[in-house]
Order: structure tokens, then C-alpha cells, then sequence
């Protein structure tokens, strides 16, 4: 079950990769580039950092599934682009499911709830900054302007805390990534946003 919610992640951080690329005009194989990147990168890194392999590297449906993303878009992208509001539901509910993960992996390979937030909000925003870095973009990160990695900082946050009482399981990963994803909605439609530095306007 966990493995088929992880795909479902992967399957729409890549969606949002591939049309990163037709955006940037790429060719099919720099939408594919980017969509492996948006959808395998903070796993990846999360599990370079935890010194094991990454499981992309494990099985064949990780690396697959952004294939799949990427033909679907290449040739249908005006109707996946006409569906983005739904997209970008199901790709709030893909960074709830992705910090809480996150999070949980890391403090079962021993790292304090501090450090488990941080690899966990990695997980979460990871690929999307290497997309945008590929793509020339600044990253969403460093402007968090759509409270996108604060849900996820919030949702690990919470993750980390409930491990650390010995709550582990899917009722924890789903009360986090709940947590994170209601956030995220919330901020989308009522277009919260970050605080600019005193003194700067929008």
C-alpha cells in the first residue's frame, strides 16, 4: 500500500516536471530529465544523506512511472494543462505524503526530530528545487511565496513529534501528511502567503 502511495507521488511531481519542460520548449528527452528529477530527487537525496541506497535505485516502478508522466504529457499536454487545478490538489496531497515519509524514514535510521524535519521537508520540495535549478527557474524554496514548504516544514514537524512518543504507522504518516496537504489547500485558496522583508512591497 505504501508503495502504490509513493508512485501516486511520484506519478504527479512528475506531471508538473514534464510540463516544466514544455514550458521551457525542451525536447521529450529534457522533459523526461525533469521529470525524474521533480519526482525521484528528494527521495534520492533524503537517502544519499541516511548513507542507503535509494530506492528509486530498488524498483523498476519508480523510475517507470515518470516515463509514463512524461509520454502522457508530451502528447496530451494542452488537456493535462486544463486540468492543473486538480493537479495541484493531488500534488498538495504528494507533499503531504512525501514530508511525512520523509520524516518517518529518518528517524528510524536514527536522527533527531530536528534533523528528521529538515530530510523530511527535503523529501518533500527536493525534486522541485532541482527542477527549477535545471530549469533555470529560481527555486520555489527561497521564496516561498505560495506556503508551499512551510505545510511541508509543519507536516514533517508534526511527523517527527509523533515518532519521537512511539506513534509510527499509517495512522501517524496520515495524520501528518493531513496536516500538510489541509495547509497547502488552504493556502492555495486563500492566497496566504510568506511575509516580504519589512519595508519591501509585493
Amino acid at each position: 500500500m505504501s508503495e502504490l502511495l509513493d508512485l501516486a507521488g511520484i506519478f504527479v511531481f512528475a506531471l508538473s516536471g514534464a510540463l516544466m519542460g514544455v514550458r521551457k520548449r525542451l525536447d521529450v528527452v529534457g522533459m523526461g530529465v525533469l521529470a525524474e528529477i521533480t519526482a525521484l530527487g528528494g527521495g534520492v537525496v533524503r537517502d544519499l544523506i541516511l548513507n542507503v541506497r535509494p530506492i528509486a535505485f530498488q524498483s523498476l516502478g519508480y523510475v517507470l512511472v515518470p516515463v509514463a508522466a512524461t509520454v502522457i504529457v508530451f502528447f496530451w499536454h494542452p488537456h493535462v494543462a486544463r486540468v492543473m487545478p486538480a493537479i495541484l490538489v493531488l500534488d498538495a496531497a504528494g507533499l503531504g505524503l512525501f514530508c511525512a515519509v520523509g520524516t518517518e524514514k529518518a528517524m528510524e535510521y536514527g536522527l533527531s526530530p530536528l534533523h528528521a524535519t529538515l530530510l523530511g521537508v527535503t523529501t518533500a520540495v527536493g525534486g522541485g528545487m532541482l527542477r527549477d535549478v535545471l530549469a533555470g527557474e529560481i527555486p520555489t524554496l527561497l521564496y516561498d511565496r505560495q506556503l508551499y514548504a512551510v505545510p511541508a516544514l509543519l507536516g514533517s514537524g508534526v511527523m517527527a513529534g509523533l515518532s519521537s512518543y512511539g506513534l509510527h504507522g499509517w495512522p501517524a504518516t496520515l495524520a501528518a501528511a493531513l496536516l500538510a496537504f489541509g495547509l497547502r489547500i488552504a493556502a492555495m485558496r486563500r492566497k496566504w502567503r510568506a511575509p516580504l522583508a519589512k519595508g519591501i512591497g509585493e
